[in-house]
């Protein structure tokens, strides 16, 4: 059976929802790939011209190798995208574990570049620019991300109308973000605070996990969790 105070929490956490899938793809800029930390490249693949992508640094023009009995020749390392393509990523799922696709797009043609586990890259990108509130609260990752944070013991939510400022703030600027997103869903149980004056609450965010590999969301996300100690 379930206890009275799971009941209480059941009935009085707050949620705020944008509603929908989460974002399919996500255009991005040769140097948001490269903060992810690969190169864009151009050359031969088995005497075909094309594009692909490698870990930065790890490769110079004239280079020649084979990775996956497919010979790679590079002639040039870019720094910016070639003329009339653009640059998109999305997360594909493949047996319960989430990929990084990313690819050049010309007339509705894609060009893949990468495949990777995303988790790796979005890991060492958020360390690489110090999102350590991101780092903290992510918990597992899908089409969406979960991003986890709670405090002190738990108790009866408190309704919208009594929350103090600090989880009113919270929430405005992660519906906020929200929006601009198209997609999201926070859930929130504040319990008020201890006898020391801490706060005591559970919070659950999930965010589109594409968008996270952006630095201005995720900027924006990191400081939206740091409002809570």
């Amino acid at each position: 059976m379930i206890t009275e105070l799971r009941e209480a929490q059941l009935l009085n956490t707050l949620v705020f929802e944008t509603l929908g899938q989460p974002e399919k793809e996500r255009e991005f800029k040769i140097k948001t790939f490269k903060k992810w930390g690969f190169d864009l490249v151009f050359g031969k693949k088995d005497g075909v011209e094309t594009f692909w992508g490698v870990e930065a640094g790890s490769k110079k023009a004239g280079d020649s190798y084979t990775e996956d009995e497919v010979n790679h020749e590079v002639t040039e390392i870019l720094e910016k995208l070639p003329k009339n393509k653009k640059m998109f990523a999305k997360i594909e799922m493949i047996e319960g574990r989430a990929y990084l696709y990313v690819y050049l797009r010309e007339d509705d043609v894609d060009t893949p570049i990468l495949h990777v586990p995303a988790g790796e890259v979005l890991l060492a990108f958020l360390k690489k620019h110090k999102f350590v509130k991101i780092i903290e609260a992510i918990r597992n990752l899908g089409s969406a991300a979960s991003l986890v944070k709670k405090h002190g013991d738990e108790g009866k939510p408190l309704p919208f109308e009594e929350l103090p400022p600090v989880p009113r703030r919270f929430l405005r600027d992660a519906k906020k973000i929200e929006k601009e997103m198209g997609f999201g869903r926070i859930a929130l149980a504040y319990f008020g605070e201890n006898k020391s004056g801490e706060a005591r609450y559970w919070l659950e965010w999930m965010v589109p996990t594409i968008a996270l590999f952006d630095e201005r969301i995720s900027e924006k996300i990191d400081k939206a969790l740091a409002e809570f100690k």
